[in-house]
Protein backbone atom coordinates (compact mmCIF):
# COMPACT_ATOMS: atom_id res chain seq x y z
CA UNK A 1 0.00 0.00 0.00
CA UNK A 2 1.38 3.83 -0.86
CA UNK A 3 0.58 7.10 1.11
CA UNK A 4 1.48 10.31 0.42
CA UNK A 5 1.61 13.58 2.35
CA UNK A 6 0.95 17.10 0.45
CA UNK A 7 3.24 20.11 0.90
CA UNK A 8 1.75 22.97 -0.74
CA UNK A 9 1.57 22.42 -4.75
CA UNK A 10 4.38 19.77 -4.11
CA UNK A 11 3.58 16.42 -2.80
CA UNK A 12 5.95 14.04 -0.62
CA UNK A 13 5.65 10.30 -1.04
CA UNK A 14 5.62 7.82 1.90
CA UNK A 15 5.73 4.00 0.80
CA UNK A 16 4.50 2.20 3.70
CA UNK A 17 6.53 -0.87 3.24
CA UNK A 18 5.11 -4.57 3.32
CA UNK A 19 5.95 -6.93 6.32
CA UNK A 20 7.33 -10.33 6.75
CA UNK A 21 5.66 -12.94 8.98
CA UNK A 22 7.65 -11.70 11.41
CA UNK A 23 6.42 -8.04 11.29
CA UNK A 24 9.71 -6.66 10.09
CA UNK A 25 9.20 -3.96 7.23
CA UNK A 26 10.48 -4.91 4.07
CA UNK A 27 13.87 -2.74 3.46
CA UNK A 28 13.07 -0.20 0.82
CA UNK A 29 15.29 -1.94 -2.89
CA UNK A 30 16.41 1.31 -4.38
CA UNK A 31 17.18 4.59 -2.41
CA UNK A 32 17.54 7.61 -4.21
CA UNK A 33 21.30 8.19 -3.58
CA UNK A 34 21.80 4.53 -5.19
CA UNK A 35 19.84 5.72 -8.17
CA UNK A 36 21.25 8.90 -8.89
CA UNK A 37 25.04 7.13 -8.54
CA UNK A 38 23.90 4.75 -11.51
CA UNK A 39 23.13 7.88 -13.74
CA UNK A 40 26.00 9.17 -12.82
CA UNK A 41 28.73 6.37 -13.82
CA UNK A 42 30.11 6.36 -16.83
CA UNK A 43 28.20 5.98 -20.36
CA UNK A 44 29.90 2.72 -20.77
CA UNK A 45 29.80 1.71 -17.54
CA UNK A 46 26.49 1.49 -16.98
CA UNK A 47 24.99 0.67 -20.59
CA UNK A 48 27.60 -2.44 -19.82
CA UNK A 49 25.53 -3.26 -16.24
CA UNK A 50 22.40 -2.64 -17.47
CA UNK A 51 22.69 -4.41 -20.45
CA UNK A 52 24.25 -7.63 -18.50
CA UNK A 53 21.02 -7.59 -16.21
CA UNK A 54 19.06 -6.93 -18.88
CA UNK A 55 20.76 -10.73 -20.39
CA UNK A 56 20.44 -12.51 -16.76
CA UNK A 57 16.82 -11.68 -17.51
CA UNK A 58 15.65 -11.89 -20.96
CA UNK A 59 16.23 -12.30 -24.08
CA UNK A 60 18.50 -9.98 -25.23
CA UNK A 61 17.73 -9.96 -29.12
CA UNK A 62 13.90 -10.03 -28.60
CA UNK A 63 10.69 -7.22 -28.39
CA UNK A 64 7.66 -7.08 -27.31
CA UNK A 65 5.09 -5.06 -30.07
CA UNK A 66 2.62 -3.42 -28.53
CA UNK A 67 -0.10 -1.16 -30.48
CA UNK A 68 -1.85 1.37 -29.24
CA UNK A 69 -5.25 3.25 -30.56
CA UNK A 70 -7.14 6.31 -29.17
CA UNK A 71 -10.52 4.97 -28.97
CA UNK A 72 -11.35 8.58 -26.80
CA UNK A 73 -9.86 11.26 -28.25
CA UNK A 74 -9.37 14.86 -26.70
CA UNK A 75 -12.03 16.79 -24.58
CA UNK A 76 -10.19 15.57 -21.25
CA UNK A 77 -10.54 18.15 -18.31
CA UNK A 78 -7.32 17.44 -16.95
CA UNK A 79 -4.56 20.22 -16.83
CA UNK A 80 -1.18 17.91 -17.54
CA UNK A 81 1.01 20.48 -19.49
CA UNK A 82 2.36 17.93 -21.96
CA UNK A 83 -1.21 16.59 -23.07
CA UNK A 84 -2.43 17.96 -26.57
CA UNK A 85 -5.90 16.16 -25.31
CA UNK A 86 -6.44 18.25 -22.68
CA UNK A 87 -9.70 20.78 -22.86
CA UNK A 88 -7.50 23.81 -21.67
CA UNK A 89 -5.50 23.92 -24.41
CA UNK A 90 -5.51 25.51 -27.71
CA UNK A 91 -3.90 22.52 -29.62
CA UNK A 92 -5.23 20.96 -32.85
CA UNK A 93 -6.43 18.03 -31.37
CA UNK A 94 -10.52 17.53 -31.55
CA UNK A 95 -12.88 16.12 -28.99
CA UNK A 96 -14.54 13.32 -31.02
CA UNK A 97 -16.49 10.87 -29.50
CA UNK A 98 -15.81 7.37 -28.33
CA UNK A 99 -14.76 4.63 -31.57
CA UNK A 100 -17.74 1.77 -31.76
CA UNK A 101 -16.34 -2.00 -32.02
CA UNK A 102 -16.12 -2.08 -35.59
CA UNK A 103 -13.66 0.19 -35.39
CA UNK A 104 -11.60 -0.83 -32.85
CA UNK A 105 -11.72 -4.63 -34.26
CA UNK A 106 -10.77 -3.53 -37.69
CA UNK A 107 -7.80 -1.62 -35.90
CA UNK A 108 -6.66 -4.65 -33.57
CA UNK A 109 -6.65 -7.26 -36.50
CA UNK A 110 -4.67 -4.76 -38.66
CA UNK A 111 -2.10 -4.17 -35.79
CA UNK A 112 -2.36 -8.39 -35.26
CA UNK A 113 -1.34 -8.93 -39.15
CA UNK A 114 1.74 -6.12 -38.67
CA UNK A 115 2.96 -8.25 -35.99
CA UNK A 116 1.87 -7.10 -32.42
CA UNK A 117 0.89 -8.95 -29.95
CA UNK A 118 -0.59 -6.60 -27.61
CA UNK A 119 -3.58 -4.08 -28.12
CA UNK A 120 -3.75 -0.64 -25.72
CA UNK A 121 -6.61 0.97 -26.07
CA UNK A 122 -6.40 4.71 -24.35
CA UNK A 123 -9.53 7.10 -23.26
CA UNK A 124 -8.75 11.09 -22.78
CA UNK A 125 -11.37 10.89 -19.55
CA UNK A 126 -10.41 12.05 -16.15
CA UNK A 127 -11.74 8.63 -15.16
CA UNK A 128 -14.52 6.31 -16.95
CA UNK A 129 -18.18 7.12 -15.99
CA UNK A 130 -19.76 3.33 -16.28
CA UNK A 131 -21.60 4.05 -19.50
CA UNK A 132 -18.01 4.14 -20.39
CA UNK A 133 -16.61 1.33 -19.05
CA UNK A 134 -19.35 -1.28 -20.51
CA UNK A 135 -18.28 0.09 -24.10
CA UNK A 136 -14.55 -0.51 -22.98
CA UNK A 137 -15.32 -3.98 -21.69
CA UNK A 138 -17.05 -5.10 -24.77
CA UNK A 139 -13.73 -3.88 -26.74
CA UNK A 140 -11.49 -5.56 -24.11
CA UNK A 141 -13.43 -9.01 -24.80
CA UNK A 142 -13.96 -8.84 -28.62
CA UNK A 143 -10.23 -7.98 -28.90
CA UNK A 144 -8.79 -10.63 -26.33
CA UNK A 145 -11.10 -12.88 -28.70
CA UNK A 146 -8.21 -12.26 -31.46
CA UNK A 147 -5.87 -14.00 -29.00
CA UNK A 148 -4.04 -11.04 -28.41
CA UNK A 149 -3.02 -9.35 -25.02
CA UNK A 150 -5.24 -6.19 -24.25
CA UNK A 151 -4.33 -3.12 -22.54
CA UNK A 152 -6.34 -0.15 -21.71
CA UNK A 153 -5.21 3.35 -20.51
CA UNK A 154 -8.31 5.09 -19.10
CA UNK A 155 -7.62 7.53 -16.49
CA UNK A 156 -8.33 7.14 -12.73
CA UNK A 157 -10.13 4.00 -11.81
CA UNK A 158 -13.23 3.83 -9.03
CA UNK A 159 -13.49 1.24 -6.66
CA UNK A 160 -14.99 -2.03 -8.14
CA UNK A 161 -13.87 -0.72 -11.62
CA UNK A 162 -10.69 -2.65 -12.18
CA UNK A 163 -12.57 -5.94 -10.97
CA UNK A 164 -15.26 -5.21 -14.26
CA UNK A 165 -12.07 -4.98 -16.50
CA UNK A 166 -10.70 -7.91 -15.09
CA UNK A 167 -13.71 -9.88 -15.67
CA UNK A 168 -13.55 -8.85 -19.20
CA UNK A 169 -10.26 -10.08 -19.72
CA UNK A 170 -8.28 -7.52 -19.86
CA UNK A 171 -4.38 -8.10 -19.38
CA UNK A 172 -2.64 -4.48 -18.19
CA UNK A 173 -3.86 -1.65 -17.06
CA UNK A 174 -1.49 1.61 -17.94
CA UNK A 175 -1.68 4.47 -15.30
CA UNK A 176 1.76 6.44 -15.37
CA UNK A 177 3.19 8.01 -12.59
CA UNK A 178 4.73 10.90 -15.11
CA UNK A 179 7.51 12.52 -12.92
CA UNK A 180 9.12 12.38 -9.37
CA UNK A 181 6.70 13.84 -6.72
CA UNK A 182 8.56 16.95 -5.85
CA UNK A 183 8.11 18.02 -9.89
CA UNK A 184 4.69 16.91 -10.45
CA UNK A 185 2.89 19.95 -8.74
CA UNK A 186 4.72 22.27 -11.54
CA UNK A 187 3.18 19.59 -14.22
CA UNK A 188 -0.08 18.59 -12.95
CA UNK A 189 -2.80 20.37 -10.55
CA UNK A 190 -6.12 18.50 -11.77
CA UNK A 191 -5.17 14.93 -9.93
CA UNK A 192 -2.44 14.01 -7.28
CA UNK A 193 0.31 11.96 -6.93
CA UNK A 194 -2.09 10.02 -4.02
CA UNK A 195 -4.74 9.73 -6.74
CA UNK A 196 -2.40 7.71 -8.94
CA UNK A 197 -1.08 5.44 -6.61
CA UNK A 198 -4.64 4.66 -5.70
CA UNK A 199 -5.36 3.68 -9.12
CA UNK A 200 -2.06 1.40 -8.98
CA UNK A 201 -3.68 -0.05 -5.93
CA UNK A 202 -6.73 -0.83 -7.14
CA UNK A 203 -5.22 -2.48 -10.49
CA UNK A 204 -2.70 -4.62 -8.49
CA UNK A 205 -5.89 -5.81 -5.95
CA UNK A 206 -7.89 -6.89 -9.30
CA UNK A 207 -4.99 -9.08 -10.57
CA UNK A 208 -4.38 -7.05 -13.62
CA UNK A 209 -0.53 -6.44 -15.05
CA UNK A 210 0.78 -2.81 -13.96
CA UNK A 211 1.78 -0.48 -16.79
CA UNK A 212 3.28 2.07 -15.38
CA UNK A 213 6.24 4.71 -16.20
CA UNK A 214 6.94 8.07 -16.93
CA UNK A 215 8.31 11.09 -19.28
CA UNK A 216 11.08 12.53 -19.19
CA UNK A 217 12.29 15.76 -20.79
CA UNK A 218 10.30 17.57 -18.92
CA UNK A 219 12.79 20.28 -17.85
CA UNK A 220 13.16 17.98 -14.53
CA UNK A 221 16.61 17.42 -12.62
CA UNK A 222 19.23 14.41 -12.73
CA UNK A 223 17.66 14.15 -9.01
CA UNK A 224 13.93 14.31 -10.23
CA UNK A 225 14.83 11.58 -13.03
CA UNK A 226 16.16 9.39 -10.12
CA UNK A 227 12.97 10.16 -8.22
CA UNK A 228 10.90 9.01 -10.56
CA UNK A 229 12.66 5.53 -10.91
CA UNK A 230 13.07 5.69 -7.27
CA UNK A 231 8.82 5.52 -6.97
CA UNK A 232 8.86 3.12 -10.01
CA UNK A 233 11.10 0.55 -8.50
CA UNK A 234 10.02 0.67 -4.82
CA UNK A 235 6.33 -0.38 -5.52
CA UNK A 236 5.13 -2.85 -3.55
CA UNK A 237 5.60 -4.83 -6.47
CA UNK A 238 7.14 -3.22 -9.30
CA UNK A 239 4.79 -3.25 -13.09
CA UNK A 240 5.42 -5.50 -15.22
CA UNK A 241 5.58 -3.04 -18.11
CA UNK A 242 7.59 0.21 -17.80
CA UNK A 243 6.95 2.56 -20.65
CA UNK A 244 9.77 5.38 -20.59
CA UNK A 245 8.50 8.18 -22.74
CA UNK A 246 10.48 11.08 -24.07
CA UNK A 247 8.68 14.32 -24.36
CA UNK A 248 6.63 14.69 -27.50
CA UNK A 249 6.38 18.69 -27.70
CA UNK A 250 3.29 20.05 -29.12
CA UNK A 251 2.04 23.41 -30.23
CA UNK A 252 -0.30 25.11 -27.79
CA UNK A 253 0.89 23.57 -24.63
CA UNK A 254 2.39 24.71 -21.61
CA UNK A 255 5.33 22.25 -21.91
CA UNK A 256 6.18 23.16 -25.56
CA UNK A 257 9.44 25.01 -25.85
CA UNK A 258 11.01 23.07 -22.95
CA UNK A 259 14.90 22.60 -23.14
CA UNK A 260 14.67 18.94 -25.39
CA UNK A 261 16.81 16.33 -23.37
CA UNK A 262 19.63 14.98 -24.40
CA UNK A 263 18.95 11.70 -25.96
CA UNK A 264 22.40 9.87 -24.11
CA UNK A 265 20.19 11.25 -21.05
CA UNK A 266 17.04 9.17 -22.62
CA UNK A 267 19.30 6.16 -23.04
CA UNK A 268 20.52 6.54 -19.33
CA UNK A 269 17.09 6.78 -18.07
CA UNK A 270 16.55 3.32 -19.88
CA UNK A 271 19.33 1.87 -18.56
CA UNK A 272 18.69 2.55 -14.98
CA UNK A 273 15.51 1.38 -14.81
CA UNK A 274 16.43 -1.66 -16.78
CA UNK A 275 18.94 -2.27 -13.45
CA UNK A 276 16.42 -1.18 -10.86
CA UNK A 277 13.75 -3.09 -12.29
CA UNK A 278 15.47 -6.35 -13.92
CA UNK A 279 12.33 -8.66 -14.14
CA UNK A 280 10.10 -5.93 -16.27
CA UNK A 281 9.49 -5.00 -19.43
CA UNK A 282 11.28 -1.49 -20.40
CA UNK A 283 9.14 0.23 -23.01
CA UNK A 284 10.72 2.66 -25.70
CA UNK A 285 7.87 4.51 -25.65
CA UNK A 286 6.53 8.41 -26.89
CA UNK A 287 9.83 10.17 -28.68
CA UNK A 288 10.94 7.20 -31.03
CA UNK A 289 10.19 9.64 -34.01
CA UNK A 290 12.73 11.59 -33.20
CA UNK A 291 15.28 8.81 -32.35
CA UNK A 292 17.86 8.01 -34.94
CA UNK A 293 18.80 4.32 -35.62
CA UNK A 294 21.48 4.39 -33.65
CA UNK A 295 20.06 6.02 -30.45
CA UNK A 296 17.38 3.31 -30.81
CA UNK A 297 20.10 0.35 -31.15
CA UNK A 298 21.14 1.81 -28.21
CA UNK A 299 17.86 1.44 -26.18
CA UNK A 300 17.64 -1.87 -26.94
CA UNK A 301 21.32 -2.60 -26.02
CA UNK A 302 20.60 -0.48 -22.45
CA UNK A 303 17.55 -3.15 -21.49
CA UNK A 304 14.36 -1.97 -23.70
CA UNK A 305 12.58 -4.72 -24.90
CA UNK A 306 9.03 -3.21 -25.74
CA UNK A 307 8.05 -0.45 -28.05
CA UNK A 308 4.67 0.56 -29.48
CA UNK A 309 4.27 -0.56 -33.03
CA UNK A 310 2.04 1.50 -35.59
CA UNK A 311 2.04 4.98 -37.15
CA UNK A 312 0.97 7.01 -34.18
CA UNK A 313 0.60 6.71 -30.57
CA UNK A 314 -2.50 8.49 -29.34
CA UNK A 315 -2.49 11.90 -31.26
CA UNK A 316 1.54 12.17 -31.88
CA UNK A 317 3.65 10.49 -34.35
CA UNK A 318 5.52 7.18 -34.73
CA UNK A 319 7.84 5.21 -36.45
CA UNK A 320 6.33 3.68 -39.57
CA UNK A 321 6.07 -0.38 -39.08
CA UNK A 322 8.23 -1.11 -42.32
CA UNK A 323 10.83 1.45 -40.88
CA UNK A 324 10.73 -0.66 -37.83
CA UNK A 325 10.82 -4.10 -39.43
CA UNK A 326 13.82 -3.10 -41.63
CA UNK A 327 15.97 -1.71 -38.12
CA UNK A 328 14.53 -5.29 -36.54
CA UNK A 329 16.32 -6.85 -39.36
CA UNK A 330 19.02 -4.98 -39.33
CA UNK A 331 20.00 -5.19 -35.73
CA UNK A 332 18.60 -9.14 -36.05
CA UNK A 333 16.25 -8.57 -33.47
CA UNK A 334 12.95 -10.73 -32.99
CA UNK A 335 9.18 -9.78 -32.20
CA UNK A 336 7.65 -11.56 -29.17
Amino acid sequence: MTKINSESNHETVHFLRAKTASGQSVKQKWSKDAISQLFNLSFNDLLYKAHTTHRENFDPNSVQLSTLLSIKTGGCSEDCSYCPQSARYDTEVENTPILDIDEVMTAALAAKEAGATRFCMGAAWRSPKQRDLDLVKTMVTSVKSLGMETCATLGMLKDGQAEQLKEAGLDYYNHNLDTAPELYGDIISTRTYQDRLDTLDRVRAADINVCCGGIVGLGESLSERAGLIEQLANLPEPPESVPINLLTQVEGTPAMGTEPLDHLDFIRTIAVARITMPKSFVRLSAGREVMDDGIQALAFFAGANSIFYGDELLTTGNPNVEKDKLLFKRLGIKNI
